[in-house]
Parts: C-alpha cells; sequence; structure tokens
C-alpha cells in the first residue's frame, strides 16, 4: 500500500464505494492517487515501459484503501501485462495462479507451435493441381489438423480460466468461468486492473473505499481511450466480476441511464397528417423499450398510448437516449415499410447540429471511419477498419467561440453513434460533443445534457408524392 502523506482527514473518507461503472463518480481521494500515479508514469522511470508508442498506451488503476489501524493508501495496477510483464514490483499481481497457469500454458504453447510447424508443412506438401489424389489426402489431414487444434485450443483456454480465483468482501470464492456461466467468459476476462486491485485489498486485508481506473500513453488502436481520462469498468469483462468481488461492500449501484423522468407532453408533434407524424424527441427519452423493466418509457411506448389504432412498428430510425430531435413515425405498416425503404435508399435527409468540446482544423469535410460495437463494453461503438461497417458523414462548420466548434452533420449511413464517434476519433475531427458521457474527454456535469440536436428532415411523402421538409431548432 503506499500511503497517503499528509493522511486524509476523516470527513474526507468516502461512506459508500462508488460504482466503478460511473465514470463521473470518480472521488477526490481517488483522484489524488491517480495524479500521484500520473506523476509516476511520466518519470524516466516509465520510460522503458514506451506507452507513448503507438499500441502501448493503456490502461492503469487505483484503488483507495484503508488498513486495520485505520491508515489511508491506494494500490496501483495495469491492465493485462506491461513490457511484456504480468507482475511488476510495486504493482498488484494478476488474478490468476501463476504456478497453475504456467503448468498449463508453458507446455500448452509448445504443443501449439508444433501444431502450427506442422499445417505448414502440410500446406507446403499440397500439390499444385488440387483436384489429385495426393491434393485431396493433404486437404483431407489439413481439415484433420484444423480440428484437433481448435478442440485443444478451447480445452487449453478452459484451463487457463479455471487458474482465475475472485474473492468477494464476504470470503466467497469463484472461479472465473463460474461468475460468466452459462456463457463463456470473454477474452481478456479477469486481467484488467478492477479486478486484480481488489483481488490484491482483500489478500492483504485492506479495505476498499474508491476505485477509478484511466488511461495512459498513446492512444488506443480503436481511438476511444485518451492520455489522462478517466473511464468507466467495461461491463462486457468487468461487470459479472466486479458485482461479485464487491458484494458485502456499501457500493453506489451503477448509472442507470434512459430511466429519468421526462414530462407527459413529450415528445412534441411537429408534424401530422393521416399517415405519418414527426415528432421531438427530448434529451433522455429511449426511442424503444429497454431491455430492463425499469427502462419501458420511450417514444414508442407513450404515442402507442396516444395512437391506439395505428400498426406497424411507429418509430421507423431511430436517435440515441442522449440525443434530441426530429423522429419520423408512421402510422400504418404500409407507411412504415415505404418510409424504411427510402431510408436504405438514402432518400432521406437527416441533419443535425453540435457543439464540439475543441476548435476543429478545417471549415468542411467528410468522414467514413468503419464502426462495430465494443463487444466489452456495449453499447460503444469503436473503430475497427477491417470488420468495421462502412460510415460516411458530411460535416460543416457554422460557427466557433470559446474554444468549441458548432459543427452541422449530415449523415449518409445511420449506424449507432456514428456522428459521436466521428467527433470524437482522432481520426475525425478529434473533438468530442459537448456533454457526451461516453466519447467525451471529461463526464458531463450535473445537468448538462448532449449537445447534439436533429434539426431537419427532408424526403418525398410515401402517399402524397410531395417534398416535405420539417425543422426543429436546437434547444442549446
Amino acid at each position: 500500500m503506499i500511503v497517503f502523506a499528509p493522511q486524509p482527514d476523516s470527513a474526507e473518507w468516502p461512506t459508500r464505494v462508488p460504482s466503478p461503472f460511473d465514470r463521473g463518480a470518480v472521488h477526490p481521494l481517488a483522484r489524488r492517487a491517480a495524479m500521484e500515479l500520473v506523476a509516476w508514469l511520466d518519470a524516466p522511470d516509465a520510460r522503458a515501459w514506451r506507452l507513448s508508442e503507438p499500441g502501448n498506451g493503456k490502461m492503469f488503476g487505483v484503488l483507495v484503501v484503508a488498513d486495520t489501524s485505520g491508515t489511508i493508501g491506494y494500490l496501483r495496477g495495469f491492465s493485462g501485462m506491461v513490457n511484456g510483464q504480468w507482475e511488476i514490483d510495486g504493482w498488484v499481481p494478476p488474478t490468476f495462479d501463476p504456478a497453475m497457469r504456467n503448468a498449463v500454458w508453458i507446455p500448452g504453447e509448445t504443443e501449439m507451435r508444433d501444431l502450427a510447424a506442422q499445417r505448414a508443412g502440410l500446406l507446403a506438401a499440397m500439390p499444385t493441381h488440387q483436384n489429385t489424389a495426393d491434393a485431396r489426402r493433404v486437404a483431407t489431414a489439413l481439415r484433420e489438423l484444423d480440428e484437433t487444434r481448435s478442440i485443444r485450443s478451447r480445452t487449453l483456454l478452459r484451463q487457463i480460466q479455471d487458474s482465475y480465483r475472485f474473492q468477494s468482501a464476504r470470503g466467497d470464492v469463484r472461479s472465473l468461468r463460474t461468475l460468466f456461466a452459462p456463457m463463456e467468459p470473454p477474452g481478456g476476462a479477469g486481467d484488467c486492473a478492477a479486478p486484480k486491485l481488489l483481488a490484491h485489498a482483500y489478500r492483504r486485508g485492506l479495505r476498499p473505499l474508491a476505485l477509478a481506473e484511466l488511461w495512459w500513453g498513446a492512444p488506443s488502436p480503436t481511438g476511444d481511450r485518451h492520455a489522462g481520462v478517466f473511464y468507466a469498468a467495461c461491463r462486457g469483462k468487468c461487470l459479472p466480476i466486479l458485482t461479485h468481488m464487491l458484494d458485502g461492500l456499501p457500493v453506489d449501484p451503477p448509472p442507470l441511464f434512459g430511466s429519468e423522468a421526462i414530462a407527459p407532453t413529450e415528445p412534441a408533434v411537429v408534424y401530422e397528417d393521416a399517415q405519418l407524424l414527426v415528432v421531438d424527441k427530448p434529451s433522455g427519452l429511449l426511442t424503444v423499450p429497454g431491455r430492463s423493466a425499469s427502462l419501458q418509457d420511450s417514444v414508442v411506448t407513450r404515442l402507442r398510448a396516444r395512437y391506439p389504432e395505428a400498426t406497424g412498428p411507429l418509430a421507423v430510425h431511430r436517435l440515441d437516449l442522449d440525443t434530441s430531435g426530429l423522429l419520423l413515425v408512421a402510422k400504418d405498416a404500409v407507411t412504415a415499410s415505404a418510409l424504411q425503404r427510402l431510408f436504405s435508399l438514402r432518400l432521406i435527409d437527416k441533419q443535425y447540429v453540435a457543439w464540439l468540446d475543441g476548435n476543429v482544423t478545417g471549415d468542411q469535410g467528410r468522414i467514413t471511419l468503419p464502426l462495430r460495437v465494443d463487444v466489452d463494453d456495449r453499447p460503444r461503438q469503436i473503430h475497427d477498419p477491417v470488420h468495421g461497417k462502412a460510415t460516411d458523414t458530411e460535416w460543416e462548420v457554422v460557427s466557433r467561440a470559446d474554444g468549441r466548434s458548432r459543427i452541422r452533420f449530415t449523415p449518409r449511413t445511420g449506424r449507432t453513434h456514428q456522428l459521436r464517434v466521428h467527433a470524437a476519433h482522432p481520426e475525425g475531427l478529434d473533438a468530442p460533443i459537448v456533454g457526451d458521457r461516453l466519447y467525451g474527454r471529461t463526464p458531463p456535469r450535473e445537468g448538462e445534457r448532449l449537445q447534439l440536436h436533429a434539426e431537419r428532415l427532408a424526403f418525398v411523402h410515401p402517399g402524397t408524392s410531395q417534398a416535405l421538409v420539417v425543422e426543429r431548432p436546437a434547444p442549446f
């Protein structure tokens, strides 16, 4: 434990552990520990880690703890390995049993190399002409070898996962696979900084008080992690683990976005005829109901109550929970199908306006960064040039003021969080939308909303064949 000097007053202690899944809930003592950590990472001793080189940035964590005498300090940890090492003096160790892991990994790695060498030999022996008896024999051997490799790889992975053990604050110890059952644990589960820190605290008889994780070094390859920024724990890898490990402590619940009270008069109708309507969705209201029983309030839920005779899905496209603005709604299934076809053909023009946190370089342009969901931290989206879906966003600067840029976006595709990622990504505008709790440089201030609004819809009405333009100025 690294002891705070001077010691914080008892009034500064947290009474509850802030949720590690709320990036806006960094306790002052955790922030103090994190700043000491950053100072160390910025010192000469850390230069050998080459964190500033592309691909070497890393998530680090601190856990404020108290010992049995009431002394306050903190533990520090990192996700995965640093500089090719799992264990480094002064940092918490991994959560797996090293002896048990090595007993599986070392011979397993040798076995997998041997199988890879056998495969390379078979490929080299493949005849030039494929439709021969020798070619079919080699192809059969390759398929059998690949099946053997796949089975052995899965077996080794399960054996390695069995070397991970996690204790709760109540002393209950559970395995990695048990915590994720009946699903398979995702890759890297248990190697993040947060579970390492809690595991070491329990081993040392220390009481966890507050946790924080931040990125340091070069941006992540996906462009969604930046040096010095605090991030919430990833739900995909860490939610089952941390929920178990924190059991028995007074912990704040994870934030539940979309459950805030919205005036019953919302969403306001901006345009309506016999076939469709356009509403102005407020920030904080879901477009469609969520999976949780507490997230059933939505635009669709409210409109079904207002228009009980309406058929079909009603909403023919979606706006993010945090985004406000114009939403197109069909009153019948035929109109819904026609409008969805217009969307698929990109014949519905949508325009958004946003305030960005930064001075954008240039006055206009186009962004086409492919995106996919971050499977470890839904609903976040990340840039993936290999597996991502194609995107297309046109943008232009409307004005600049006080270190911010007002941008008009015209998306030509409609991927989840497309505008938010294109604004924040270093290869996009490198300026996140103000108030963005997922991609912003800092969490939104209390009461601050995402400054993104769908201000204009233009399309040919499927029933009348007349051009229809609906506009609603942004409330910011």
